[in-house]
């Protein structure tokens, strides 16, 4: 068994770092800790992993066993091109399917992304001159954000915009070997649909604990910050073995 460490946030005197577990290619789980420095972190984390593994059984695995997180595999740069709309049959109207109570909250749609990127990739440059990075300084920390060294195998414009906001963050003559990477929300969503399906709610009682807590009826209405407390809320539900529904709440409305 392989445990992976990654630091998700650095903000002042808060650190979150994200502790997953696997045995070869399957996925055992994973558990955030938050404290002020990242030791401390990780520690809270992986003893609320390893207390989730005894819980369904898994036997622990040893320290030495942690490993760096990997990324995704590289993907080519460049916002893609429009495509022309393809002309489609009208569809018979079907009635629609009453949605599964075994499912995640289900996110609201997304406006496209945009197709001119110039504007951000323009002030990341302006805060490259201000880090004082090189391009190889940021090759180092584009590496640890997302498993490859060039900005131009960015193609998701989510992902462009938490790297921003993560280099916006950063002081001057940082070291990008060790400073926080950016939240990626595609994990923090992954993560969430996981926390759900290891408690069993069905999207009414992921809703009812996302309005009681933060006060909004869908993630999609989060920022990755807020996501990432919901996370670790979901987190403390199923070390208390909240199967049923969330301790502290009434019934919903």
């Amino acid at each position: 068994m392989q445990l992976q460490v990654r630091l998700l946030h650095c903000d002042g005197g808060r650190r979150v770092v994200l502790v997953s577990a696997r045995e070869g290619e399957r996925f055992l789980g994973s558990a955030l800790g938050e404290a002020g420095d990242a030791e401390e972190a990780e520690d809270r984390a992986r003893t609320r992993l390893l207390a989730s593994l005894q819980s369904t059984g898994t036997p622990h695995p040893p320290r030495q066993a942690v490993a760096p997180a990997t990324a995704s595999a590289p993907k080519p740069l460049s916002p893609p091109a429009a495509e022309a709309p393809k002309p489609t049959p009208a569809p018979t109207p079907t009635p629609e399917p009453p949605p599964s109570p075994e499912s995640p909250p289900t996110p609201v749609s997304q406006e496209e992304d945009p197709q001119d990127w110039s504007a951000e990739l323009t002030h990341l440059d302006l805060q490259m001159r201000r880090l004082g990075w090189d391009r190889d300084r940021e090759a180092i920390y584009l590496q640890r954000s997302f498993g490859h060294p060039s900005r131009d195998r960015i193609t998701v414009y989510a992902d462009l915009i938490a790297y921003l906001q993560a280099i916006e963050a950063l002081e001057p003559g940082c070291d990008p070997a060790t400073v926080a990477v950016p939240l990626r929300r595609a994990d923090l969503l992954d993560q969430c649909n996981l926390l759900l399906q290891q408690l069993g709610w069905d999207g009414a009682m992921g809703r009812r604990f996302l309005e009681k807590h933060l006060g909004v009826s869908s993630r999609q209405q989060l920022k990755d910050t807020d996501l990432l407390r919901f996370n670790m809320l979901l987190e403390e539900e199923t070390l208390l073995g909240n199967a049923d529904g969330p301790a502290d709440s009434g019934p919903a409305d």
